[in-house]
């Protein structure tokens, strides 16, 4: 029946990709239960896995994805070159044509142009649209790159620096660290491709799986989805409803005990100037937003009441965060002001409006804590 299928729409298997994405998890397997009884594991292979599963993983997630694909931040070029470099490794494309792809995906989600729509199916969006060739390939909307001097290189040299950092360095390391032939098998088998399989998977979950599994608080306009759990394995990639609502932010998971390690490297790499102008969505917007659709979900559902509840929920907040700014704006002022008013005016003024400010946040606070408690009394299908 799918050979019917994508018979009837044209599609015709890869046999590279299709090659590629089938061999090297059989090659890894066999490889890892040979290498495992002849020579066993120590911490050395674990560690060369560890660190290609790292460095790869996170050039796809801070590198091709927040901040080529979206912009998010800005890093230096040590930090691009790095992305560039491990981002080949992890045999995903190079950055150019990775982020074509990913940005058409967020320019029509979930349509017939949407490269992994999940639409399509859950194999699909996972592995079956780099398996299966429908046409010739389409590089587009990616301008800023081209001009990029380094993802220009990797994207002419790809397939020769995918080989040499994916596969060949993590053998060298294991050659270096415990010797001779059988070192370097056990780093390119565990470092090169066992670490491919998971990196690979990891990344397509994001395609599938956060489409399909998980909660919509920002957004029902597209498939994203929520997850937590799937966040675990996917360096953070998992609050996707959030991401696709706000892809201008830096984050994923926005709340600070959310589980990103993307954000926490991008975070981190501000501190010594490697990032920059790391792009944060005002929380206030965010939370309208969440309530927005909290309300946009009790619509379809023809409760006038419920209705009416949330937009309350809605306008209040928007008013007290209104506040919040002017006050906020106004003590800066009274600050700032050196003429025209004494300082034991100027001293009250600022009291009076800290005391402002204080209340203006417990308000906040009382509407959080109000609209959560409606949200747990709604009825089941609301």
């Amino acid at each position: 029946m799918e050979t019917q299928t994508a018979e009837a729409e044209g599609w015709k298997l890869d046999p590279l990709n299709a090659s590629f994405l089938t061999g090297i998890p059989i090659l890894a397997a066999v490889g890892m239960v040979w290498y495992t009884m002849n020579y066993g594991v120590s911490s050395v292979e674990l560690g060369i896995f560890g660190f290609m599963y790292i460095a790869c993983g996170l050039s796809i997630t801070a590198g091709y994805h927040r901040l080529f694909s979206h912009r998010t931040h800005k890093a230096t070029w040590p930090l691009r070159l790095f992305y560039a470099l491990f981002g080949a490794g992890a045999f995903q494309n190079s950055a150019i044509k990775w982020c074509s792809d990913h940005r058409r995906h967020h320019l029509v989600t979930d349509s017939d142009d949407d490269p992994y729509t999940v639409l399509k199916g859950f194999f699909w969006a996972h592995i079956g649209w780099v398996m299966v060739s429908q046409e010739e390939a389409v590089v587009e909307k990616v301008d800023d790159l081209q001009d990029d001097p380094i993802l220009a290189f990797q994207d002419r040299h790809i397939f020769l620096l995918g080989f040499l950092v994916g596969m060949i360095l993590p053998g060298v390391a294991g050659w270096y660290f415990l010797g001779g032939v059988a070192g370097f098998l056990g780093g390119f088998i565990w470092g090169g491709l066992f670490r491919i399989v998971i990196v690979h998977h990891a990344t397509f979950l994001i395609n599938s799986a956060a489409h399909t599994w998980g909660t919509q608080p920002y957004s029902t306009a597209n498939t994203s989805k929520d997850s937590p759990l799937l966040s675990l394995f996917t360096y953070g990639e998992g609050y996707h409803n959030f991401h696709h609502t706000f892809q201008a932010d830096y984050r994923n998971g926005h709340k600070w005990h959310h589980w990103d390690p993307t954000k926490w490297w991008i975070r981190g790499f501000s501190f010594i100037k490697v990032t920059s102008g790391l792009h944060k969505i005002p929380d206030k917007t965010i939370e309208s937003r969440r309530m927005k659709t909290t309300y946009e979900k009790i619509a379809r559902e023809e409760n006038k009441e419920l209705q009416e509840s949330a937009m309350s929920f809605v306008d209040r907040l928007r008013s007290s965060y209104s506040q919040l700014d002017a006050h906020r704006k106004a003590l800066k002022d009274a600050k700032q002001k050196k003429t025209g008013v004494s300082n034991e005016n100027r001293k009250s003024m600022c009291i009076d409006l800290k005391h402002e400010i204080k209340q203006t946040k417990q308000a906040i606070a009382q509407i959080r804590n109000e609209f959560q408690q409606w949200m747990n009394g709604l009825p089941t299908a609301a």
